[in-house]
């Protein structure tokens, strides 16, 4: 059984010990929109679209060396848009871990102040990636960094106000440590029914997308293999949603899950839909649009 071709990535959901802190880095600094606010919980992303909820626990352990996230990468739709960003991290002296054009799309890395992942990323139109039958080598990438000069002239071409995150703006894909690049791929792949559609395993990863996309799932190794899941309560992932386009294949993913023995529990924040873990312990909610 494959996905449904119109399946794609919702929010994410971390927890966090500064909720303050982290509000104003993805408001201020990123141009998120506060959707809404109560008590331990937030919720950020565009003025129609919730892409990130944080929860507070100030006792939250840290993860250490385990599974978990690596970046969550929010897709700006232009390349306009990405240069905001870009500029925005420039003046305001954000760290950043590094840039890169990966052929499919452009991505500027950086770390929330509480070392979670992000990827800010615009896609290339799909006819110019390099893909052959469906898939995409490492070999066939691009390995150079984005032009910045070049980015940043979008803005002279159009001296527009930016006003924060467009609401075209979407989660495009998670990147996760997984401890396992077998399992993960018979949970992925062969129970999920995501393709794999980029070949990274010989490098200790494996990309995972549905509908022909580059990827919405990217799992690597590179912390060790075999490393453990993290503590009960740690700090960062809860959870990344993948939403299917009705509840039907809601339904029929679910009856899949609980043919193969994986348990599946509703979500203790209350959103709609169903809780699993994949075998390295990441919280993947599937949820009807």
């Amino acid at each position: 059984m494959r996905i449904h071709p119109e399946t794609r990535i919702g929010a994410v959901h971390y927890t966090v010990r500064d909720l303050n802190r982290q509000v104003d880095f993805y408001r201020d600094i990123l141009g998120f929109h506060l959707l809404w606010c109560d008590g331990d919980t937030a919720a950020l992303g565009t003025k129609t679209r919730e892409l990130l909820r944080l929860t507070e626990n100030p006792s939250a352990p840290a993860p250490g060396r385990t599974t978990g996230l690596y970046h969550t990468a929010f897709l700006v739709p232009t390349k306009w848009e990405l240069a905001h960003l870009v500029n925005r991290v420039i003046e305001t002296r954000t760290p950043v871990q590094g840039h890169s054009n990966h052929g499919t799309h452009l991505a500027l890395y950086l770390p929330d102040p509480e070392g979670n992942g992000i990827e800010l990323a615009w896609d290339f139109p799909k006819e110019q990636w390099p893909m052959k039958d469906g898939v995409i080598r490492f070999e066939d990438m691009p390995r150079e960094g984005i032009d910045l000069e070049a980015l940043l002239s979008e803005l002279d071409k159009d001296p527009s106000p930016w006003n924060g995150l467009s609401d075209e703006t979407v989660v495009g894909h998670v990147h996760l440590h997984v401890s396992h690049l077998d399992e993960t791929r018979a949970f992925y792949r062969d129970l999920l029914g995501f393709d794999i559609t980029i070949e990274g395993e010989h490098l200790g990863a494996l990309f995972f997308s549905a509908g022909g996309y580059h990827h919405h799932i990217g799992t690597n190794v590179w912390r060790g293999v075999g490393i453990p899941a993290p503590p009960e309560g740690a700090r960062g992932l809860r959870y990344f949603t993948i939403v299917l386009p009705h509840g039907g294949e809601l339904e029929r993913l679910a009856a899949r899950l609980q043919q193969a023995g994986v348990q599946a529990q509703t979500s203790e924040d209350g959103q709609q839909g169903l809780v699993v873990r994949d075998p390295a312990g990441n919280g993947v909610l599937l949820q009807a649009a």
